[in-house]
């Protein structure tokens, strides 16, 4: 989804890039390494769940690299790999791993082999993009102060890897958790930052509108579920304009309608598919007690009933603050510029991170020509090693930051 964009924030210390702790240059070894292991993953995706070559892939390139894998924490597709000694904090980076059931038309030399899937919302990028940092970060593990752990996450695409992972304990003695998502509206070079709500929670739904059967001659020998279900369909919009504020956001959408199977015949029921889009769990559940209010009422002014099965997704991705204003200097430190998006109100799993431990989601620009889901999308390679330059840093400085806390309280203790 396109988003407005604040002005460009100043870039505050870009004048120090001899001070950077990781810098902005790569060599072109590592770009070429970065673009290959995307493409590989482009030409072969897997669906949720079903990541098993795409784990073993990174499995074996993680072990090139002499990173550790923690099988200790186990997953079914997807892995667990981690950095660094000792016993000082922990932070952690993740990527998601998944494709689309999307047939591609983007006629790319590495487009897909497999027919009805796609990386048709970058995963295969943010991949390349962790794998990137966790070499960057390698090369530095004498020096981390402490461990960082890489989430390599699978479905994320039905939301519920993250909990997968959650379970698995990885997420037990993380101090902070980073993540991004490429935005193909921003341009290569442009990093999005915001605090508070950056992704809304993503809720569905399914009513089945009880009917009566009959000739479609004589449709007053029945009660008609199409006519109960688009009255439905119609009233559900008046929840947003007139039970949501003007300063709050929310999105009702209806986007399938099955009933009937014969020109001349009334069906019995109609059943109503979509989703529901927040930023703030207060507006989420007035929402939610609205909808059902308006679905058995338009039921009941047509003598019949309506049952209502919601579906709840991820909680909105709220991103911490103090690491969200930490996250512009690294930034401007690793040669990107901040901006400050708008919210989208696109779902995410990585919500269930933050609703454990701080956390902070970073859209990327990556200058792409088309949309998130669409069969034609791809996006420029040129961020790749950006993004992997901007994990290893958040992921440096977290560190520090925790550390420098530590010592704070022990010098208080004292």
């Amino acid at each position: 989804m396109k988003s407005e964009l604040e002005q460009p924030k100043q870039q505050a210390g870009q004048e120090e890039r001899g001070k950077q702790r990781i810098p902005a240059e790569t060599d072109e070894a590592f770009v070429e390494r970065l673009i290959a292991i995307r493409r590989h993953l482009h030409r072969h995706p897997e669906l949720s769940g079903e990541e098993r070559e795409t784990t073993a892939a990174i499995r074996g390139w993680l072990e090139e690299e002499g990173i550790r894998i923690a099988d200790e924490y186990s997953l079914r597709t997807g892995l667990i790999a981690e950095i660094g000694q000792g016993d000082g904090p922990v932070v952690a980076l993740r990527a998601d791993i998944d494709a689309l059931p999307i047939q591609e038309e983007t006629k790319l030399e590495f487009a897909s082999q497999a027919a009805g899937k796609m990386h048709a919302c970058g995963h295969d990028a943010h991949t390349a993009i962790l794998i990137g940092a966790a070499r960057l970060l390698k090369q530095r593990e004498s020096q981390l102060l402490g461990k960082v752990r890489l989430l390599f996450q699978p479905s994320e695409e039905k939301a519920t890897g993250a909990r997968q992972v959650i379970q698995s304990g990885a997420l037990s003695d993380v101090r902070a958790v980073f993540g991004l998502h490429n935005k193909p509206d921003l341009q290569v070079g442009t990093v999005g930052i915001r605090e508070g709500a950056l992704l809304a929670a993503a809720d569905g739904f399914v009513v089945n509108v009880e009917g009566v059967g009959t000739h479609a001659a004589v449709p007053e020998a029945g009660i008609d579920p199409i006519v109960v279900a688009s009255h439905i369909v119609t009233a559900l919009q008046a929840i947003v304009s007139r039970n949501v504020g003007a300063q709050e956001s929310a999105v009702i959408s209806v986007t399938k309608i099955h009933s009937g199977t014969a020109w001349n015949v009334i069906p019995d029921q109609a059943i109503l598919d979509g989703t529901v889009r927040t930023f703030d769990e207060k507006v989420r559940a007035r929402i939610r007690e609205r909808f059902n209010q308006v679905v058995s009422g338009v039921a009941a002014a047509y003598g019949t009933r309506a049952t209502v099965r919601w579906i709840q997704g991820p909680p909105a991705v709220v991103n911490d603050a103090s690491l969200a204003s930490a996250a512009e200097q690294v930034a401007a430190e690793v040669g990107l510029n901040s901006v400050r998006p708008l919210p989208s109100p696109a779902g995410e799993d990585f919500s269930f991170y933050q609703k454990e431990v701080p956390g902070l989601f970073l859209f990327l620009g990556t200058s792409g020509p088309h949309e998130w889901h669409h069969p034609a999308f791809d996006l420029d390679e040129r961020a790749l090693p950006l993004g992997a330059h901007l994990l290893a840093a958040l992921a440096e400085q977290a560190l520090q930051n925790v550390q420098l806390q530590r010592d704070y309280c022990d010098i208080c203790k004292k």
